[in-house]
């Protein structure tokens, strides 16, 4: 499915149980700014080689553009597009003085040597610069880009304009700039969100999850759930996975993971496809890979009782009804995996004031912002009588209406 019709499937959806003016759906449904720019790399056998890059600005109405910039094959406009739609949510869900944008460029990285990954990197940021800035657009990293690809683009940046704050950027290396805690956010941030509502979900202090994805996303979100008392029975990578009721050893997984090893060669456990780890019944579903991965035609074979979307976009609409009338309760992506834009908005915080907080600090804000959050989600949806995905696009969509409303 085309992402970005299935994120207008979900604006249409929650006109349907919200009362929200006709004219902010419409903004919504059209991004202020698309920017699509051709990359010409010198590749090291001294080729030269054209790539597609692109920067989607959906909504400034709550504060400057805020959104990843992702390498992958597979990335276009319409997903781009998508993603910056969901980052305007998810900003205006989050509580956060941020608008939505994304980026991306469609390349396998796995192709290219780390030298041509930097000047494509630096590449992206020529083609874009003027575009940027700390309180116009500010870029961070998502799937298959890092903290030192986000490195090489500020400090292109700070060539290209002079500007050294380094604000423009966001999950830069801790020492340059980065914040504490940024490496980790969006798993420990999916986990605050899931404890918060844990109980109200009617889930065990001890719970079976499953996750799908050991990008930084799922790795970590399945070391932090394992370190909070949860049994973690399947874990897969993008050529597959393995399965033990019993639990996984997740340090040694990570380990095995990080010397390259695939997943579904990982010894002394089960071989299970990343299709079967979806319907496997467990407590709590962890989709952080990629979009797409509940349709209408899984959506009948899930089994688990909460899915926690750590992923952008993995559940479909017509999933999404599905799932609902199964009273399986989907925490969606734009609450839950709100952790990585939260964080970013703190080290953009402490850029631009000089400051530089402790781990401690960032993570004790963080899970205060989503404990508040998810807690005003869950009841909107009880009071809306509708999933929690509409409920949080409610919310978003009334904070973004406020912004709008003339001050006096």
């Amino acid at each position: 499915m085309n992402p970005f019709q299935n994120a207008l499937k979900q604006l249409d959806r929650v006109a349907k149980v919200g009362t929200i003016d006709p004219n902010i759906l419409l903004r919504m449904r059209h991004a202020e700014r698309e920017v699509h720019v051709s990359i010409p790399i010198t590749m090291d056998s001294g080729e030269l080689r054209i790539f597609e890059g692109y920067r989607v600005q959906h909504s400034s109405v709550r504060g400057p553009y805020k959104g990843g910039i992702r390498f992958h094959p597979d990335t276009n406009i319409d997903e781009v597009r998508a993603l910056a739609l969901w980052m305007t949510i998810k900003c205006a869900v989050a509580g956060i003085a941020m608008g939505g944008g994304k980026g991306g460029v469609t390349v396998n990285p796995k192709e290219l040597s780390k030298a041509e990954i930097e000047r494509l990197s630096r590449g992206w940021v020529r083609g874009l610069y003027p575009v940027l800035g700390p309180n116009v657009d500010v870029p961070a990293p998502d799937v298959n880009t890092n903290p030192e690809i986000i490195w090489w683009m500020a400090d292109e940046y700070a060539k290209l304009t002079g500007d050294t704050s380094g604000a423009t950027f966001t999950g830069k290396p801790v020492g340059k700039g980065g914040s504490e805690g940024r490496g980790v956010a969006t798993g420990m941030g999916g986990f605050y969100t899931f404890d918060a509502l844990r109980e109200h979900l009617n889930i065990p202090a001890a719970a079976t999850v499953a996750v799908q994805g050991m990008g930084n996303v799922g790795g970590n979100a399945a070391k932090i759930f394992a370190e909070h008392g949860h049994r973690i029975v399947a874990m897969s990578d993008s050529r597959g996975g393995m399965y033990d009721q019993d639990g996984l050893d997740v340090t040694a997984v990570l380990a095995y993971k990080e010397k390259g090893g695939s997943l579904k060669d990982f010894p002394d456990a089960g071989e299970i496809s990343n299709e079967k780890l979806l319907e496997l019944p467990v407590d709590c579903l962890i989709p952080a890979a990629l979009e797409n991965q509940i349709t209408k035609e899984n959506a009948n074979r899930i089994r688990a009782r909460v899915i926690v979307e750590l992923a952008n976009g993995p559940t479909t609409t017509d999933a999404d009804d599905i799932l609902f009338s199964r009273g399986i309760m989907v925490v969606p992506d734009i609450l839950a995996n709100s952790g990585g834009v939260i964080v970013s908005t703190f080290e953009w915080e402490q850029n631009q004031k000089g400051e530089h907080w402790s781990e401690r600090d960032v993570l004790e804000k963080l899970k205060k912002v989503l404990e508040t959050q998810a807690q005003l989600v869950v009841k909107r949806a009880s009071e809306l009588k509708t999933d929690m995905r509409r409920a949080a696009f409610v919310v978003a969509l009334e904070r973004i209406s406020s912004s709008l409303k003339p001050r006096t």
